[in-house]
């Protein structure tokens, strides 16, 4: 599997810079007791030199979106246990700072991993000091239970801010959910070009709400399944064919804007610029694939194997032909996925995906647990996502070979100005 080369990752015995060479700038302060509420934020000095790998925390929109898709994933969902909206803020407060500084190639808390004395816990876990800050970014994202209960009770005040557009994904044809890795109240996902660095932000950032949140589900990503940016290559899935060829790119600007981020216009007002995350654990069933041939392989995806061109092009971004025949019918079949998902099938849908491979060891019957973490990014996921998924479900050749056995819709807030924190815009009075 062929793969870019990584000009910002890397260890730092590799040319980069550490997070122990970071430690020293000025940082936090104390952690309080309970929630680990964080005194203070990041310093002018902690932000003032560029550092190489380092993606800006703040700005109009998360990171994480339309920036240029990391290799690694580390994904995290949790349940919220208090009942209490302050602490709830509180700990999304803490979250901020921890994640500004984690994703400028610091400790989660100033000198976190050995400065608080030889008889008290770290308050970071340490496994990323050595490490260059990797281009992580870290994105948060709010599910339909954090507003209401499954009965319709109000949570924390925010049920009359629940965007139109925020509800669980419906029961698709085929579909073989499990409940332990579906929905969630709060998702915060982790990318990076070290997988170590992911893991590192999501566990100190679970360890940091320890009492008043828990983790409900995860799950770790390898080599991207999409390019968001014309500087990347096509990277290629589980199933050995590119992927994602006609993602949406950061630089169209004009497709982002009108399929990627919330207008004012469209609903609640703190979701504007913000944007609609959809995961889905698509489970592949490798081992009946690895034995059909490589004509039916094609023909089931619609692309050739090796260019990546679509049935009857020569190149990789050839244009879908979907009315031409050939002796045996369309270039590109009926229920070929490549035309069920297609713009041109689905009257101009589109949405910006962002996804991983997995490979979770073996189900206890000899076969892998392998397949691809779906994810995406739209404006709206009932328009969008949703009449896209319902076309694939009932006509693709290619559900012969996969099973979707996960499933959740988060909406993701805007990005952060200078004084904001994760869910500013939806706890501001």
């Amino acid at each position: 599997m062929s793969r870019e080369p990584d000009h910002e990752a890397g260890r730092a015995g590799h040319g980069g810079v550490s997070r122990r060479g970071l430690i020293g700038s000025a940082g936090l302060g104390v952690l309080a007791a309970g929630a680990g509420v964080v005194a203070g934020r990041m310093s002018s000095q902690d932000a003032a030199a560029p550092v190489p790998g380092v993606v800006p925390f703040r700005g109009a929109h998360q990171a994480g979106i339309v920036t240029p898709a990391q290799d690694r994933l580390h994904f995290a969902v949790f349940d919220v246990h208090t009942e209490s909206r302050d602490e709830l803020d509180a700990l999304l407060r803490t979250w901020t700072v921890m994640a500004e500084r984690m994703t400028a190639g610091q400790e989660a808390v100033r000198d976190g991993a050995i400065g608080a004395g030889a008889y008290n816990p770290p308050t970071d876990t340490g496994e990323a000091l050595d490490l260059t800050p990797s281009r992580l970014t870290l994105t948060i994202g709010f599910g339909p239970s954090l507003f209401t209960t499954a009965a319709g009770a109000d949570r924390f005040g925010l049920a009359a801010r629940k965007p139109d557009a925020l509800v669980d994904l419906p029961k698709f044809t085929g579909d073989a959910l499990d409940p332990a890795r579906s929905r969630g109240d709060i998702a915060i996902q982790a990318c990076a070009d070290d997988p170590q660095v992911a893991v590192h932000a999501i566990r100190n950032l679970a360890r940091a709400g320890f009492g008043v949140v828990s983790v409900r589900w995860s799950q770790l990503g390898f080599g991207r399944t999409s390019s968001t940016s014309t500087t990347q290559a096509t990277p290629r899935n589980l199933l050995g064919f590119k992927d994602g060829t006609r993602n949406i790119k950061a630089e169209d600007h004009d497709a982002v804007t009108r399929f990627v981020w919330v207008d004012p216009q469209d609903d609640r007002s703190w979701m504007a610029g913000g944007s609609y995350l959809v995961t889905r654990r698509i489970r592949m069933l490798i081992e009946p694939w690895d034995r059909t041939s490589l004509h039916e392989q094609e023909r089931v995806i619609g692309r050739t194997k090796g260019s990546g061109a679509p049935l009857g092009g020569n190149d990789e971004f050839d244009e879908l032909d979907l009315q031409s025949k050939g002796p045996a019918g369309p270039l590109v079949d009926t229920d070929a996925h490549v035309r069920l998902a297609s713009a041109e099938e689905l009257g101009g849908i589109q949405i910006l995906r962002r996804g991983y491979n997995f490979t979770d060891g073996s189900d206890g019957f000899g076969h892998l647990d392998a397949g691809l973490f779906f994810i995406a990014y739209c404006r709206n996921p009932r328009t969008q996502f949703v009449p896209m998924q319902e076309n694939l479900a009932r006509n693709d050749a290619l559900n012969e070979y996969i099973k979707h056995v996960g499933s959740a819709v988060f909406a993701v807030p805007p990005g952060l100005g200078p004084d904001d924190y994760w869910g500013s815009t939806l706890f501001a009075p």
